[in-house]
């Protein structure tokens, strides 16, 4: 019987493109979706059925799980996919518009999570693989809110994958580095725009834009940290943490490879903090 994966956030980027792999691996999937777009399923009617899912909504993620098992017969994991960004001064940042993010990257995984755990126990077992990125790890300036909801999902992922464990349910952590080709990263640079820039901040906030602009990695490739979202759902070792892109690697080596001294010196030089302070210190 083929396995049946259950993935929020499919409309587009790396949500549509997981769906895919995980079909053309001949999985059956799920893909959930706030606004179901019927294009998807359309292309693999068989093993797709694109779904209403809201992580905000609880309603809507019991009804889209009772969904899938009636489509499929079970439900084997699911990935927590969905995801908002906000580029923006931390201090300037609408309490509303931090919620709001919190909301979904990490109250809306717990959502999820508490409402397939009941059903994996009582099926004996399951995969739970939560999407972070190389930001659960390592912290960048301008993302600070974002930054702080995948620090949570690591921490809830790493605590729960021994607590679970208990109930024969896998945890899972893919942490893919910048995909700045996908909506992902063009609403976060739109929801930018609706939080004004400080004027004591607006040097430094340009400066270290330009540094972002310029980022020394390729990008992640969809493709690739769709293959290890697969990799980690079909892995039935303990490893938690499977890192997707040059970037994810590069810094997971800085983070945990050397002293905290040399990795904050590196961050620094690498996000552009390090030029701007010496610009700063030249002008004074």
């Amino acid at each position: 019987m083929a396995k049946t994966v259950l993935i929020t956030g499919c409309s587009t980027g790396l949500g549509n493109t997981t769906a895919r792999k995980f079909a053309g691996e001949g999985w059956n999937v799920v893909a959930t979706m706030r606004k179901p777009d019927p294009r998807l399923a359309e292309e693999n009617p068989e093993r797709i059925s694109v779904t209403e899912l809201d992580v905000t909504e609880p309603a809507t993620i019991e009804a889209a799980i009772a969904a899938g098992i009636e489509r499929f017969g079970r439900i084997d994991a699911v990935v927590n996919n969905a995801g908002v960004s906000i580029l923006s001064i931390f201090e300037a940042t609408p309490m509303e518009a931090i919620r709001g993010v919190f909301e979904t990257n990490v109250f809306g995984v717990m959502n999820v999570i508490r409402a397939i755990t009941p059903y994996f126990r009582e099926q004996g077992g399951g995969t739970i693989v939560n999407i972070t990125s190389n930001a659960g790890f390592v912290s960048n300036p301008l993302l600070t809110v974002y930054v702080a909801t995948k620090h949570a999902v690591e921490g809830l992922s790493e605590s729960l994958s021994y607590e679970l464990e208990s109930q024969n349910i896998s945890v899972k952590l893919v942490e893919p580095g910048a995909m700045r080709t996908t909506n992902f990263a063009t609403n976060t640079m739109a929801a930018a725009q609706n939080v004004s820039i400080p004027e004591s901040y607006k040097s430094y906030f340009d400066h270290m834009m330009n540094a972002m602009m310029n980022y020394p990695f390729e990008n992640a490739d969809e493709n690739q940290v769709a293959d290890q979202i697969y990799a980690a759902a079909c892995d039935p070792s303990d490893r938690l943490r499977y890192l997707a892109g040059p970037d994810a690697e590069e810094t997971a080596k800085l983070r945990w490879s050397g002293s905290e001294e040399t990795y904050m010196a590196a961050m620094r030089d690498l996000l552009g903090q390090t030029a701007w302070r010496n610009s700063r210190n030249s002008r004074n």
